[in-house]
């Protein structure tokens, strides 16, 4: 089966020589395998006569061309497709009574639009394009299965839907105080008490998390979809979310797409890999139990279905922090500061060259604050930062500037490093990007500019502000793999606030622990080594964790299990076993 796909944002016949169509061989036979249609702008590729020789794809200097051989069995299983040479998604994950159903895959890879379909916003056409099937034919395609009844009752609109976006920033645009929402939803917003009389134009990204996920869970509903739960929400509220999740899920039916798989890991039953190639075709595997589910996914490769769909993802056991090998980049007394009724506390430390950093501790505790001391952004109250470094920070929300990728890029050329093309826009895909608008890039694409932009920047310490935000699992490894070479190659130094254990466990070789009371007191400690940072902090959450025995990943403990107080016990909070 060929699949033939032309991405539409990409492809500029007006500026091009129609490379795609004067250098097809079956054009030049006289087959009209690739033309533009009357009364329309850009090319169509008919599959039906592509021999998928990949000319045009490397022809085309706008890479709008994907051309792909599948399975010839994957054409029974086609869902869903977006037009004529448009993306196509096969297969479908089924919801199920009483069960945590999560979804694991790249971003672009069609989780929303398996989710759009079935909550019913989305009415699969079977890659019918021409003439669309209706709900009879659909109910039909499935007959015999359990999909049957399911698109029966989204048929006879029976089935009650509550959904939870993905992007919950767009939350911040309502006029009115959370209260007006609230109401205006229709739930009763318990949990939210402190939030009530606040503006949602003035409250934090975790804090919209929260709201989103209250109203979706209060609505009465057959099957509630919560798309990115954990974005924006520090490790605690990741948990505490996911519990309230899963109580949900006794008796109802639950769809999560998570890209945090310590918290995937913790709050479902069974999950669906997606794999395929990005804006071209996604394809969801069958159902597998979580554990078993990750371990696959880490190892790229699906043995029951012979795919490799990735490279493998490995953890490693971390050293003892070795202070006297490395040599000093910045150091820190004993800081204060205070504003708007917070006072943060820092006790002295130091940076070395070549280290990773990372930064955890609840939302609102003050650890933007302390990087923005670092940065220079704003001056402590009491105590001196050895102010003599050089700073990038790539800031916790970001907004696009107007022009393009490549605009950001080429007239910022004087101020990067000279690893900045090998080491980071190669290895992040940022050149695929460069003809793209910023304004106009997803939440993934454009954390990954950013964070591509901060790290190429000329700087002695990066620091780096939640980068997981919005980026896939392995986009997030990715960045982790960037930051961790770039430190060790240039000898510079990366202090990485983040809320993702898995990012922190793969990114850092210390760890600075940020305690005490959200908005009012916040106290930082550290650098300590990984393992010691995270007892003290994991030990403040109680919370414990033990390593998988087969991918060597961190794996929350349930609350109460014999590992949890036997871990507890003994005062091993993130066990390196």
């Amino acid at each position: 089966m060929r699949v033939a796909v032309l991405d539409k944002d990409r492809c500029q016949p007006k500026k091009c020589a129609l490379e795609c169509i004067k250098y097809c061989p079956r054009v030049r036979a006289g087959v009209k395998t690739i033309e533009i249609l009357e009364g329309e702008e850009k090319p169509t590729i008919f599959e039906e006569l592509c021999v998928g020789c990949g000319i045009c794809v490397h022809k085309c200097p706008f890479k709008a061309i994907h051309i792909e051989n599948l399975a010839e069995e994957l054409k029974e299983d086609l869902v869903h497709q977006y037009g004529k040479n448009g993306f196509r998604l096969f297969r479908l994950p089924l919801p199920r009574q009483g069960k945590v159903v999560g979804l694991l895959g790249e971003n672009g890879i069609g989780k929303t639009t398996a989710l759009n379909i079935l909550s019913g916003k989305l009415k699969p056409n079977l890659g019918r394009i021409d003439e669309e099937p209706n709900w009879d034919e659909i109910i039909e395609e499935w007959r015999g299965t359990e999909f049957a009844n399911f698109f029966k009752r989204i048929a006879n609109n029976e089935l009650k839907v509550s959904f939870k976006p993905q992007y919950v920033d767009k939350l911040s645009l309502y006029k009115g105080k959370v209260r007006d929402f609230v109401e205006e939803m229709g739930v009763e917003g318990n949990g939210l008490d402190e939030l009530l009389d606040r503006n949602m134009n003035e409250i934090s990204g975790g804090e919209l998390q929260k709201i989103a996920i209250t109203v979706a869970m209060e609505k009465d509903a057959d099957i509630y979809f919560f798309d990115e739960p954990s974005s924006y929400l520090d490790i605690k509220n990741r948990l505490e979310m996911a519990k309230k999740i899963r109580e949900l899920a006794k008796d109802k039916m639950v769809v999560v797409v998570e890209h945090d798989l310590a918290v995937l890991d913790f709050l479902a039953d069974i999950i669906h890999i997606l794999y395929g190639k990005k804006s071209v075709y996604g394809v969801v595997a069958g159902a597998k139990t979580v554990r078993h589910g990750i371990n696959l996914y880490l190892s790229g490769y699906l043995k029951e279905e012979n795919v490799r769909f990735g490279e493998e993802i490995k953890f490693e056991k971390h050293p003892p922090r070795q202070l006297e090998e490395k040599e000093i980049l910045i150091e820190f007394g004993k800081l204060k500061k205070s504003f708007n009724g917070f006072e943060l506390e820092v006790e002295q430390g130091r940076i070395c060259k070549g280290e990773v950093i990372g930064v955890v501790g609840p939302n609102g505790i003050g650890k933007t604050t302390f990087v923005k001391m670092l940065a220079g952004i704003i001056k402590p109250d009491e105590g001196e930062i050895d102010s003599k470094v050089k700073v990038s920070y790539k800031p916790q929300y970001i907004k696009p500037a107007e022009g393009t990728v490549r605009m950001l890029f080429e007239s910022n050329k004087k101020n990067f490093h000279s690893l900045y093309e090998k080491e980071i826009l190669h290895p992040l895909g940022i050149k695929d990007l460069y003809d793209y608008e910023l304004k106009n890039l997803s939440g993934g694409e454009l954390q990954t500019v950013a964070i591509a932009y901060s790290l190429s920047l000329e700087a002695d310490i990066y620091l780096i502000d939640e980068p997981s935000a919005y980026l896939d699992a392995k986009q997030r490894m990715k960045v982790a793999k960037v930051i961790k070479r770039i430190m060790e190659k240039e000898s510079k130094a990366a202090m990485v606030v983040e809320h993702d254990v898995y990012f922190i466990d793969m990114v850092s070789q210390s760890l600075m622990v940020f305690s005490g009371e959200p908005g009012k007191k916040g106290v930082a400690k550290g650098p300590f080594s990984l393992r010691e940072g995270m007892n003290l902090f994991l030990k403040d959450l109680g919370i414990t964790f033990r390593r998988d025995e087969e991918s060597n990943r961190p794996r929350v403990n349930k609350p109460g299990s014999s590992l949890d107080r036997e871990q507890k016990a003994i005062g091993e909070y993130y066990y390196e076993l």
